[in-house]
């Protein structure tokens, strides 16, 4: 996995069919927490979550799914940065961070999970002490070797959703590969320049790899707007709260985003039967 700092690949609508939607209109997911796991909010959780309990969509019953949740960050650079801060704020129980990486100060103008003092540190040291301080509850838990072929299924077999922050394809394929043989989520996203993208993948929709059956030509390194991994990471973030909760998400759809017309716009996926990931299977 390479490492999760400047962002190579322009983000496309590949190269699958983009007709028909994996999940139709409406249809919601159960959450992904089981029921053992859950346990009553303490006064304190109760307080700091206030605006959440608030919220008909969370309420207490939703807060304690989210209490109880474990979320594997893949990548804390641009993307991995809001994403792990809005879990930790979120109040996620815990916060899986992978990333090989160390600080560089070219990093801050778009990694905002990290500080100058930080240059130098370990990528995942330095975002660990950031979300403790963000909100002591949380559990973090660090993989500092990153998600490697030898280690992936027994790390992603730990977490109930894990969020895609990398920058090359071959991360994304082992993420993609190793959530769809344990029918894990994950929710996927990238940036370039100005332009980004997010989409969720399950068992039941697309894979990744219907999207990009093959790496497409990688872009020259190039700079990107600092702001446009946090609009992303941000829409990221909010995808796998709604994973926790039960709620819709963009599986079948694929949320293209252009940072200077301030653009949104979303066109549908489908699994591509020649996929060699999921296609030959008869994924439910």
């Amino acid at each position: 996995m390479s490492a999760p700092s400047e962002p190579r690949d322009r983000p496309s609508r590949g190269h699958g069919d983009l007709t028909r939607p994996a999940q139709e209109p409406g249809a919601e997911p159960t959450s992904l927490v089981p029921d053992h796991r859950l346990r009553p909010l303490t006064t304190a959780e109760t307080a700091r979550y206030a605006r959440h309990l608030a919220l008909p969509q969370v309420g207490e019953a939703g807060q304690r799914r989210i209490r109880a949740a474990r979320v594997l960050v893949v990548g804390l650079g641009g993307l991995g940065s809001p994403v792990a801060l809005y879990l930790a704020a979120a109040g996620v129980g815990t916060v899986g961070l992978a990333d090989f990486d160390t600080v560089d100060e070219s990093n801050l103008q778009r990694q905002v999970v990290h500080g100058t003092a930080d240059t130098g540190r370990a990528k995942v040291d330095s975002a660990a002490d950031r979300l403790a301080a963000l909100d002591p509850g949380v559990q973090v838990v660090r993989h500092p070797a990153g998600l490697t072929s030898d280690d992936a299924t027994p790390v992603v077999a730990a977490y109930d959703v894990v969020v895609d922050c990398t920058d090359s394809f071959e991360a994304r394929y082992l993420i993609n590969d190793t959530c769809l043989a344990l029918r894990t989520p994950w929710v996927h996203g990238s940036v370039w320049q100005l332009h980004g993208q997010v989409a969720v993948f399950t068992g039941s929709g697309p894979c990744y790899r219907c999207l990009h059956p093959g790496p497409p030509d990688q872009a020259p390194a190039t700079g990107v707007l600092g702001v446009l991994p946090g609009i992303v990471g941000t829409v990221q973030a909010a995808e796998a709260l709604k994973l926790v909760l039960g709620g819709p998400t963009l599986v079948g759809r694929l949320l293209l985003v252009d940072a200077w017309a301030m653009r949104f716009d979303a066109v549908t996926l489908a699994r591509d039967p020649a996929c060699p990931a999921c296609g030959p299977r008869d994924l439910p």
